[in-house]
């Protein structure tokens, strides 16, 4: 009779044990159940990290027309590839003329989509119509220089020489920016110059003088360099030198502005700029 006590107080002991070792069971299998909850975002995440490239080219579709300065003409078009290249199924086709003439043909309802000035007197005339889709941003500049045939066989040595009547020389027309700009250059150096033609972009007097048919003109260093052989430059010293300061903007009748700006972004972007920096272009 004694040791029945004894008989049952042995199974307690053991419940007892059993029942601590089913918490502790618990314990950790409730810390091995929240490790996967908490991993499980982490492999979606990298999941859509690693498949985003994929959705992300390309990045824009479809097709615009800038409108750009003359001297823009052959870094825009390598930009214009390079653009295409990074969105192959986005396209910039570009128009070409001084900024004073494609100014006017947008404010008279030309279908552009984006414009690109050589200065920002007519980048100020889109935004007086209200006809900027964006605020105008800086993306190159430049120098002026003066253009001569190869060797300067008149030996032109500046901008004062410029003033012998003997010389002929060819500008651009004083409501294109080119022309502006040298108007004020020789204002700051007390020049006066009667040129025999005034042209209506810049590649018009670079024409003129490669063609023979004028001694010198006051032209953008990127243009003499563009020439190669078939022409020289002079310096222009840099007290009595205008910096041109080239802003774009997309134009608001534009109906792809995505694309606009996306082309706007990749001038701006590192690539852009190396290409403009190629074609002798200044930094922003």
């Amino acid at each position: 009779m004694m040791r029945a006590p004894r008989l049952f107080l042995v199974p307690l002991a053991v419940f007892a044990l059993v029942g601590a070792a089913c918490g502790s069971d618990d314990d950790g299998s409730a810390a091995t159940t929240a490790a996967p909850a908490t991993e499980a975002p982490a492999t979606t995440a990298a999941a859509e990290t690693t498949a985003a490239p994929t959705t992300a080219v390309p990045a824009v579709s479809g097709d615009i027309t800038v409108f750009a300065a003359a001297s823009l003409t052959d870094s825009f078009n390598a930009v214009g590839e390079a653009f295409t290249a990074a969105n192959p199924d986005a396209k910039a086709t570009f128009s070409y003329d001084a900024s004073s003439a494609l100014v006017q043909q947008i404010t008279q309802g030309a279908p552009a989509d984006v414009f690109a000035s050589a200065d920002t007197a007519n980048m100020d005339k889109l935004t007086a119509a209200s006809l900027n889709g964006t605020e105008p941003v800086i993306f190159a500049t430049n120098l002026l220089q003066i253009i001569v045939a190869p060797g300067n066989p008149k030996g032109v040595t500046g901008v004062a020489d410029l003033a012998n009547p003997a010389l002929k020389v060819v500008i651009c027309a004083p409501e294109v920016p080119c022309g502006a700009y040298a108007k004020q250059i020789f204002d700051k150096a007390g020049v006066t110059v009667t040129p025999v033609s005034l042209e209506q972009n810049v590649k018009g007097v670079v024409t003129k003088v490669t063609a023979g048919e004028a001694d010198a003109g006051i032209v953008y260093k990127t243009d003499v360099t563009a020439a190669g052989t078939k022409a020289a430059g002079v310096d222009i010293p840099e007290d009595i030198n205008v910096v041109a300061k080239y802003p774009i903007a997309t134009v608001k009748t534009s109906t792809n502005q995505e694309v606009d700006q996306a082309f706007i972004d990749f001038l701006l972007g590192d690539d852009g700029q190396a290409i403009m920096a190629k074609y002798g272009f200044g930094a922003p």
